[in-house]
C-alpha cells in the first residue's frame, strides 16, 4: 500500500476479534516507528503495551471507576477542553455518527453511557498501548509523541491490523499507574487499542467527514 492508500484506509476501529497479535509483530511495529521525527531527537515518548490477564484486570478496574461517577483527573489538559465553533461541531458530528451506526438515540442516556464505557474496555481489543511523556514537558513535546503515534497507526494498517487512538484513557490515570510500569514523573497522554478488526460489527461502519483544503489552509504568494 502507498502512504496515500494507508491514510485513506485508516479508521478508528471500535470492535475487535479476540485474536491476539503476535508479540514479534508488535515489537517490529513499535521499533520501526522509533524512526519518527522528534524535536532535537529527544524521543520523549514511553509506551507500555498491555495484553492478557493484565489487560483484563485494567479494563475491569477502569470500568468500575468510571461507572462509580469518579471525576476525571488527567495529568495533561484533555483535547476536548474548551472546544467551540466548528471544532465543537465536529466533536458533536463524530458522536452522532457513532450513535447512528449502532442505532442509539441521542436522548437515550443509558445506551450512550454503555457505549462510552466501551472506551475503558478498549473496545474489546486484545491489546492497549499507553503513551506517556515526562510531566515537565509541554505542548511541543506532545506533538512529537503524536508524530510517533501516527507512525505506529500506519504501520499497523500496513500489516492488516486495526487500531483506535483514545484520549479518554488519560482521564483516569490512577488504575493504569497502579497496574502498568509508567516511568516515574511521566504523565499519560493517550492510549491506543489495537488488534484485528471485527468486520461484522456495525460500529466499524462509522465514517466521519474531513474539512476541505480551503477550510484549514491558505496558499500565500
Amino acid at each position: 500500500m502507498t502512504l496515500t492508500e494507508l491514510l485513506e484506509s485508516r479508521t478508528s476501529t471500535r470492535a475487535y476479534m479476540a485474536k491476539e497479535v503476535p508479540s514479534e509483530t508488535i515489537r517490529e511495529i513499535f521499533t520501526t516507528a522509533q524512526m519518527s521525527a522528534s524535536n532535537c531527537n529527544t524521543q520523549p515518548w514511553h509506551v507500555a503495551i498491555v495484553s492478557g490477564d493484565k489487560r483484563e484486570r485494567l479494563a475491569k478496574e477502569l470500568v468500575a471507576l468510571v461507572s462509580s461517577g469518579a471525576q476525571p483527573n488527567p495529568v495533561f489538559q484533555p483535547g476536548d477542553y474548551g472546544l467551540a465553533d466548528e471544532y465543537k461541531q465536529r466533536q458533536i458530528d463524530c458522536a452522532m455518527a457513532l450513535y447512528d451506526a449502532v442505532g442509539i438515540d441521542r436522548a437515550d442516556k443509558v445506551a450512550r453511557m454503555q457505549l462510552m464505557l466501551k472506551n475503558f474496555e478498549f473496545f474489546g481489543a486484545p491489546h492497549v498501548a499507553i503513551f506517556s511523556m515526562p510531566q515537565a514537558m509541554k505542548e511541543v513535546n506532545a506533538v512529537d509523541v503524536g508524530i510517533y503515534l501516527q507512525s505506529v497507526m500506519l504501520l499497523m494498517i500496513e500489516r492488516g491490523l486495526a487500531c483506535c487512538p483514545q484520549g479518554a484513557l488519560a482521564f483516569y490515570p490512577d488504575p493504569i499507574v497502579d497496574l502498568v510500569p509508567i516511568p516515574s514523573g511521566n504523565g499519560i497522554l493517550f492510549g491506543l487499542s489495537f488488534g484485528y478488526r471485527d468486520e461484522a460489527a456495525e460500529i466499524n461502519d462509522t465514517r466521519t467527514q474531513r474539512a476541505n483544503f480551503e477550510e484549514f489552509a491558505q496558499m500565500i504568494s
